[in-house]
């Protein structure tokens, strides 16, 4: 039995491929996506390994692999990375109406803690004059 299949549970069966969220034909956020990596230690490692031997063969597998990895498709993934950014993008255009919205929360419950008071302070009231009449 090899190492994979022993860790299949880390290794998983997901495929590489390029992503459609990257900046340079997606093959470093392939790579990230595929081990569910950060992007930029990618792109460092990619970087230096292309100073510290020749940039030009680097550039070359590069754009191999970007050409022989397949691109991503549509809806396959939908990492942390997605979801930050959609998140985000919503806000940013529904700004003034997130802000409305937690106003609008705010003064619903206020609305309801007050009912709520006046609702035990009334019944204190009404057991007071009970008591009290009574005697």
């Amino acid at each position: 039995m090899s190492y994979r299949e022993k860790n299949r549970s880390y290794f998983g069966d997901q495929k590489i491929y390029r992503s459609r969220h990257g900046e340079l034909m997606g093959v470093c956020q392939g790579i990230a996506d595929w081990r569910d990596l950060p992007v930029g230690p990618i792109r460092l490692l990619l970087i230096v390994l292309a100073l510290s031997t020749a940039v030009v063969p680097v550039l070359i597998l590069y754009i191999i692999a970007g050409m022989l990895m397949p691109l991503e498709p549509k809806g396959h993934t939908f990492s942390t990375r997605d979801f930050n950014d959609d998140i985000k993008g919503r806000y940013k255009e529904n700004r003034h109406h997130t802000v409305h919205d937690i106003k609008e929360e705010f003064d619903d419950l206020k609305d309801r803690v007050s009912d709520m008071e006046d609702d035990v302070f009334n019944k204190e009231k009404e057991w007071d004059s009970k008591f009290h009449s009574s005697t």
